[in-house]
């Protein structure tokens, strides 16, 4: 229950990100210059163990989903080892 609370409270308040968060998006704009729309959120509640990441960018174009989650989970393989979770979401710009 003070777990859900907390993740409400940050939900209620304004989106600050945390220092992972951040980093994470930096290493996704680098690696994809083209996309239009990154997200990193962590969901575990503040612990930094489990992300959601979401990636809109035409680098995508004429790949597989699975394609597109390689490519995003290559650019954090860094960070990926030492979560505990993470869920990926990606889109091909139209």
């Amino acid at each position: 229950m003070f777990r859900h609370s907390l993740f409400s409270l940050r939900k209620l308040s304004s989106q600050v990100l945390t220092k992972m968060e951040e980093t994470v998006n930096k290493v996704l704009k680098e690696s994809f210059p083209k996309a239009i729309k990154i997200s990193t959120e962590d969901i575990s509640g503040g612990c930094g163990q489990h992300f959601k990441i979401y990636v809109e960018s035409e680098e995508f174009k004429g790949k597989s989903r699975i394609q597109q989650h390689k490519l995003v989970t290559g650019a954090l393989k860094d960070y990926i080892s030492k979560w505990h979770a993470v869920t990926i979401d990606t889109k091909v710009v139209e």
